[in-house]
């Protein structure tokens, strides 16, 4: 029984001393052994690892390529013109040691590397053309930035994989300008086509009018040229007839004058009885008693 109260309080010991003793470093970490915060050892391979419990700690960094979202960036193009970047960055964290002793942890490394993309794409964006910068080669300003972020963060131990721009805008005075000079140009570009316009329709009706004008003056023309030579026929025809019989031409030519000077029925004629107008009515003087 009393062996027992002395193993417990060893076993407990021993436990106590492995657990504070042992830690696993997992595959996307990295660590470093400390003694009182002097670094001791590096572990970058995964696995079980011993440190001396209560005098040394760890301290864990992730070796896995992280992702950093800068905050939207003012720049001022060579021509003046201003343009929000908002950019992020892909870094790794290649010397663990140079790392802690630079930065210490993974967020003063983030505000560290955030302020130097910033400056780095002032200083390059700044060199260039508005045009230059929305147009494909800002693929080499890229890569100009991304060289130069490289050279300072390779002092904290950190390798920059890539940095990108995800967008670039005008401020909102400039953009509103934009849009209202847009505006103005697509209604001027609006009047201009209008007026354009107008004036092909005055040019279509005008060239349509004196093609209306032509033809009706030539089928007026072509319709007297017939009226003509009908009339010219009609008149042959009518000397034939009367060459061949004056009589029945004569009687014919009464009766068309009947017809044009009594239509209606009530009209009145004062002529003479013996009239000419009046042969083809047979005897008009009266009858006497015998």
């Amino acid at each position: 029984m009393k062996n027992t109260k002395f193993i417990l309080p060893i076993i407990i010991a021993i436990a106590a001393v492995a657990f504070f003793s042992i830690f696993i470093v997992k595959e996307v970490n990295q660590a470093i052994v400390l003694q009182f915060g002097d670094p001791k050892r590096i572990i970058t391979k995964p696995g079980l690892n011993f440190k001396l419990p209560f005098i040394q700690n760890v301290v864990f960094l992730d070796k896995r390529i992280l992702n950093l979202d800068t905050p939207p960036e003012e720049v001022i193009a060579s021509d003046q013109k201003r343009l929000i970047v908002d950019a992020f960055a892909r870094f790794q964290i290649f010397d663990p040691l140079k790392f802690y002793i630079s930065v210490g942890n993974e967020r003063v490394a983030r505000s560290r590397l955030s302020t130097i993309i910033n400056s780095r794409i002032r200083n390059v964006l700044g060199q260039q053309e508005l045009q230059t910068l929305l147009s494909k080669d800002r693929t080499k300003q890229m890569t100009l930035i991304q060289e130069g972020v490289n050279n300072e963060a390779e002092n904290f131990g950190i390798k920059i994989v890539d940095v990108r721009i995800k967008r670039a805008d005008l401020p909102q005075a400039n953009s509103e300008a934009i849009y209202r000079r847009m505006q103005t140009e697509r209604e001027r570009e609006a009047k201009e086509f209008r007026a354009r316009g107008a004036e092909m329709a005055v040019t279509i009706t005008s060239t349509a009018d004196k093609e209306v004008t032509v033809i009706l003056a030539d089928a007026q023309k072509k319709s007297e040229i017939m009226k003509g030579e009908g009339d010219g026929q009609r008149n042959k025809i009518f000397a034939n007839a009367f060459g061949r019989d004056p009589e029945f031409f004569g009687f014919y030519r009464s009766m068309q004058a009947y017809e044009k000077a009594l239509i209606g029925g009530e009209t009145s004629l004062i002529l003479s009885p013996d009239s000419e107008f009046f042969k083809f009515f047979g005897n008009t003087k009266p009858k006497t008693n015998q």
